[in-house]
Formats: C-alpha cells, structure tokens, sequence
C-alpha cells in the first residue's frame, strides 16, 4: 500500500449558505478546526456530506477546499460512488488530480449489481487510478450488502485497500480481517469502539464532526495504548453525541449540534429537513451539557 491510512476519519458535513450552496469560507474554518483538534482523516462528499444533493460543480468546490486546506496535514479522501462504472472512473481520477490522498466509492446503489459485476466495478475504477480506494459498505442505503466474503475477493484487487464496513454487526471487522487477511485494512462505520476490539484500523465516524479530539483518544487508547478499560469508559461518556448523530439524525443532527456551538453550517439540503424544535433543542442541551465549542 503506497498510503497508510489509520484512525478517527471524519466524514464531514458540507456547511451551506442561505441559498443551499456550500459556504467554502465556513467549510475551510471547519477543515481546519478539525486538523487541530486531532482528527486523522477526513473525508467529505459521504453520505453525511450530503453528495447526492449537491451539483458536480459544487462537489467539486468542496473537494478542492478541503484538499488545499488540509495541504497534507492529515489524509484527504474524496467521496466518488457513482451508479454507471465509467462515471465513477471520470469522478476518481477527478479526485487524483486535484491531490486526494484516495477515494471512497460506496457501491452502484440502484441497480443491485451481483457479486461478479461488484468485482469489476472497482476492478474497473482501481486500475484507472493510482491513490487507493476504500470501499464503502453501507446496505441500508445503497440496497447493496457486500458480505466479508466478497470484500475478500475485492481485496484481491490492488488499490483496494481499505473497506468501511457500515453495519451493526461487529463481527464483520472480525471475519474481513480473518478472510482478507492484510490485504484490506477495515475501518468501522457506525460502530467505532467495538471495531476497534475486533481489529479495526480506524473509524469513519459521523460524530468526530462535533467531537473530533474524544473520539481519537477512543482509537488511541483502543487501538494503540490497548487499554480497552479506558477507551470503553470514554466511548459510555461520549455515547449520547455518538447517538445523538446516528440513524436518519446524522446530517440534520449534525448540522444542529454545530450550530449550537458556534459554526453556522446551514439547513440539511432537500429532501432532508431541519430537526423539530424539541429535538434541536435537545441538540442544544448536549452542546451544553458536554461544553462542546467550534473555536476558529
């Protein structure tokens, strides 16, 4: 593997103005804050940035301003799935060029490709480009689950590398390492501490939006310390933010939790609503609560 990824990986929110364009000035300080407060990686353009609501010109917009903020700090990785193979080829080595350190591409979410077109596909996209590729397995959204039998299959392919492997099933992390063996690196999706436990290299964690600096140390004591006593007191001390961004709350909770603390980040794009007053204000109570602050 030419590139090392490990650790929390942030898969960032876009911030948007009034108009529903992103807002690159607040997606900069946002960039930057999250370098600073100890994150590993960060990854916009993923479900939680919201991707499939945003034009290409716009996307592309978001991608360059975290690249040149991040200017090498820490690991860039550029959304690129895409329904049609040579589609997300063009969006790949879109994303090489203007400097990602690699590509996550979940897997064509309509068709419902079978096991041997799955293959192809990011066969297809990862001798395209020459960054790595982690592959999103994400089933309750793209109506595709890639079992760790196949990601072992997948991990055959060089440029494969990574996997963020998004279900509720811990021992997923426990058989990909077991089949893939170090031939695919696995990141948890939803479930950090747990995957951690079970071998995982990093998290691609929704609340290090908020939490950036709690939710390494979590890796950090997990992963490299291997005090899994004190990794699991902090991970029962910051599960009500973890929570508070899970499930059908990870954008509009997100976007509430940031607001309350000082980043105006914007409305949730349509069909997405903003959450009703009693749940924001909940958001508002944790904000306060955990005495979370964006601080530029």
């Amino acid at each position: 593997m030419s590139t090392t990824f490990r650790g929390v990986f942030t898969v960032m929110i876009t911030p948007v103005d009034g108009t529903g364009r992103p807002d690159l000035a607040a997606l900069a300080a946002f960039t930057d804050w999250q370098i600073r407060e100890g994150v590993h990686g960060l990854i916009p353009l993923g479900s939680t940035g919201e991707f499939l609501s945003l034009s290409e010109d716009d996307k592309d917009a978001v991608a360059r301003t975290v690249i040149d903020t991040a200017a090498g700090r820490v690991p860039v990785l550029i959304g690129t799935g895409a329904e049609d193979t040579r589609e997300c080829v063009r969006l790949a080595r879109k994303a090489e060029e203007m400097g990602a350190d690699g590509v996550m591409i979940i897997p064509p979410f309509y068709c419902t490709p079978t096991d041997d077109e799955l293959v192809e596909h990011y066969r297809t996209i990862a001798a395209a480009i020459s960054i790595p590729i982690m592959v999103y397995n994400n089933p309750a959204t793209s109506n595709v689950d890639m079992t760790p039998e196949l990601l072992a299959r997948i991990a055959e392919i060089d440029g494969c590398d990574y996997v963020k492997e998004s279900t509720l099933e811990v021992t997923r992390i426990r058989d990909i390492v077991r089949l893939a063996g170090d031939r695919m690196v696995p990141f948890g999706g939803i479930l950090g501490f747990e995957s951690f436990v079970m071998g995982a290299q990093g998290w691609v964690a929704v609340a290090s939006n908020v939490a950036p600096g709690p939710m390494a140390r979590i890796f950090t004591l997990a992963a490299d310390d291997k005090d899994y006593d004190a990794a699991r007191a902090l991970y029962l001390e910051w599960l009500p933010i973890i929570q508070a961004v899970g499930g059908q709350a990870y954008v509009a909770g997100t976007k509430s939790l940031l607001a309350h603390m000082g980043l105006a980040v914007g409305a949730p794009l349509p069909p997405r609503l903003p959450l009703p007053a009693a749940r924001d204000a909940e958001m508002k109570a944790l904000v306060e609560r955990f005495g979370l602050r964006f601080e530029t």
